[in-house]
């Protein structure tokens, strides 16, 4: 927000909503009480200076209310365009005009936020940064900063990009960098350490020193698999912190059609592997499977990792590839990573998430990715330099796909 105040050339105010349940915090108290104050807003403008600043209001997915009043009702005036040219403030007891300023507001989560309040407001939702993008900013803004305030110079500490891209990928799993910000002050104590005890006058930061300055790795990401695997497919998760690659390992044990499903499943996800199994049963003959495999097998599905909890629909079409590489025998190619929901004639679904996805898949060292039909125009959000080096597939029909 201060980025955008400063390309418009406008002053910047920021006020935080975070636990803020009191309605006079935003309109003010009548100057009948003592120690009475004009509301945040009017404040916010005096200390602007002018009539059109951009003005953030921070946090207001965390608004509350008791019985001082709602503070979130009082925004709908300062939000709505066709009102806000009025605003009353309790405190000036006259009309102001709001209508010229730029208000941006931030949320974590739009689910806590009172829908006639999201009514007035456009809502653009911004994802994580890449891994890419934090290797530019930890080398360009993260570390620079860390070295001026440890007193250390260029000359005395260096990390090189690999080491970079080690901390990121196994020292810190998140959306944003304020965890590889601290990782990054981290090295710089270590390092001002061994410098001011005599021990080195230099410090170079590889892969093989991260862990003597920052211990053991905290994080694993997945890898391809290293040879042609049955009833064993790459699928590919989006999370809060990025995209991750996601094994789905099925096997086939003698029984009476009982359909297992391990590894913290969700409902939706649990769904999406019975419209897989129902899709294979009714195709089965075409694939040279046993028509009645559901009545002589049990089918356990099990996706790793059992301790993070997994769910939505676009491992549909990872779990039918797996389903039925388990039993017809035929071994699933370790470069191909894919993603997309199956409905239950075989039709694959668009998801979301494909450029996190296909980034993951990059690390994982996979080489094709197999997604929706739908979901190609998507393809030109992710990274030249990784687009280049995968293979995308696209695919409307499971007969496609296998």
């Amino acid at each position: 927000a201060r980025s955008i105040a400063r390309a418009l050339e406008r002053e910047f105010v920021r006020i935080s909503l975070g636990g803020v349940r009191d309605e006079a915090e935003i309109r003010g108290h009548r100057r009948t009480y003592v120690g009475a104050l004009p509301g945040r807003i009017i404040q916010g403008m005096k200390t602007a200076g002018t009539v059109n600043p951009v003005f953030l209001l921070d946090e207001i997915d965390k608004l509350a209310s008791d019985f001082r009043g709602d503070p979130a009702s009082a925004l709908l005036e300062v939000l709505d365009p066709n009102q806000n040219d009025k605003f009353s403030d309790h405190y000036v007891e006259e009309t102001y005009d709001l209508s010229d300023v730029m208000f941006i507001t931030t949320a974590n989560s739009t689910h806590t936020i009172p829908r006639p309040l999201l009514d007035r407001m456009e809502v653009i939702s911004i994802s994580g940064y890449t891994e890419i993008e934090k290797l530019k900013i930890m080398q360009g803004y993260l570390l620079p900063k860390q070295l001026e305030e440890h007193g250390l110079g260029k000359d005395k500490l260096q990390v090189n990009e690999e080491a970079m891209l080690k901390i990121i990928r196994q020292y810190t799993r998140e959306a944003g960098v304020r965890n590889l910000n601290r990782e990054a002050a981290n090295i710089c104590r270590k390092a001002a350490k061994l410098i001011v005890s005599g021990e080195k006058k230099k410090v170079l930061v590889t892969p093989k020193t991260v862990e003597a300055l920052l211990g053991k790795p905290r994080h694993r990401y997945g890898l391809a698999e290293k040879e042609d695997q049955v009833g064993t497919v790459t699928g590919l998760a989006w999370t809060e912190t990025g995209g991750d690659t996601l094994n789905v390992e099925v096997s086939i044990l003698p029984g009476k059609g009982k359909l297992t499903l391990t590894g913290q499943l969700g409902d939706v996800m649990k769904e999406s592997a019975q419209a897989a199994f129902s899709y294979i049963r009714s195709r089965a003959s075409e694939w040279n499977i046993d028509a009645e495999f559901h009545e002589k097998n049990d089918v356990h599905i099990h996706v790793p990792e059992g301790a993070i909890p997994k769910d939505g629909p676009s491992a549909g079409i990872t779990m039918a590839t797996a389903l039925v590489s388990a039993l017809s025998g035929i071994p699933i190619r370790k470069e191909v990573g894919m993603t997309g929901e199956i409905t239950l004639r075989g039709r694959v679904l668009p998801i979301g998430g494909l450029k996190e996805k296909s980034l993951s898949a990059h690390r994982a060292g996979l080489t094709t990715i197999i997604l929706p039909k739908e979901n190609e125009k998507d393809i030109d959000d992710i990274p030249e330099s990784v687009r280049n080096e995968l293979k995308f597939i696209p695919v409307e029909h499971m007969d496609e796909v296998l």
